[in-house]
């Protein structure tokens, strides 16, 4: 009992609980590529369970080492911002070293449970954790870092088919595109709270940039490519009334996160980015997965 402050320090430096906004997404990959190969191949219901069973521990390895990293590289930034002075670093709660070293063994985790799965994901884990890890540096040179970490958050969907398949196909890949816009639209919403804070200290950021009614547009127009994604995998691949449920509760509750959030109200962005997207990634997700195994 007495490690468990220890664990949640860390459990704190990471967010651990927003793991909720991309692991849903990688449960849909996974459950598309059972469905892709109940056809092909004679089910193996303990096969499949251990290649879940690797397919959430890369969820929790690659992100944790990518939210250490980002901990670890912006402690000084985070030290002079008021909003994030308390995180774990800053606070003197977790040392840098001890965050640093905290990256490499998760790091090395990832890498090795994707060795578990199949060589391809190992061989492309590399490549994961480059965009993940790299998303970290992004908002010291470019405005469009928002769009980074989309990037590496849709790589979620993709890397649990492939865990499944071991093959490249493309309704996963419209899911990526979807959880590509809908990340780095949240993700412009959430910067808005940093947006002078990011000007004084000449960092790059999509509010800092082009300032809070246009980022609410550029946000608002990467949740109508979401939206138009689902739809359109819906429409590729035939799905049934079970997934246009989820669809269009997905796509109400970023209606709703827009309706929170407005240029001279900032005050309910932590709603917005928390709840509302919390709630779409579960809700669609389990719309998604009974409509694939209810309705193959």
């Amino acid at each position: 009992m007495k490690f468990l402050p220890y664990i949640q320090h860390y459990l704190r430096l990471i967010k651990f609980t927003h793991t909720i906004f991309a692991m849903p997404f990688a449960l849909i990959g996974f459950s598309l590529g059972i469905q892709d190969q109940l056809g092909s191949t004679n089910p193996s219901l303990l096969g499949w369970g251990w290649t879940l069973f690797w397919v959430i521990l890369c969820m929790v390895f690659a992100r944790s080492a990518a939210m250490g990293f980002n901990r670890y590289l912006d402690r000084n930034i985070d030290a002079l911002n008021p909003r994030t002075a308390s995180r774990e670093i800053p606070a003197g709660v977790i040392g840098a070293g001890q965050a640093l070293r905290f990256v490499i063994l998760n790091a090395l985790l990832f890498m090795t449970s994707a060795w578990m799965i199949n060589r391809l994901c190992f061989y492309l884990s590399p490549v994961a954790l480059a965009v993940i890890l790299g998303y970290s540096y992004t908002k010291r040179f470019t405005a469009l870092c928002h769009l980074v970490l989309g990037v590496g958050l849709s790589l979620s969907v993709i890397g649990a088919y492939l865990a499944v398949t071991g093959r490249f196909e493309l309704l996963p890949m419209i899911f990526s595109v979807a959880v590509f816009t809908w990340v780095a639209g949240f993700d412009i919403l959430y910067a808005l709270q940093d947006e002078s804070f990011d000007r004084e200290q000449r960092l790059r950021s999509i509010p800092a940039w082009l300032g809070t009614r246009r980022s609410l547009r550029v946000s608002s127009a990467l949740h109508f490519f979401t939206i138009a994604a689902l739809f359109f995998a819906g429409i590729w691949a035939d799905f049934g009334y079970l997934y246009w449920i989820g669809a269009l509760l997905f796509s109400g509750l970023l209606i709703y996160q827009h309706a929170l959030v407005s240029a001279i109200d900032l005050s309910r962005i932590n709603l917005a980015f928390m709840t509302a997207n919390g709630l779409a990634s579960v809700a669609f997700s389990i719309f998604v997965i009974l409509e694939i195994f209810i309705h193959p």
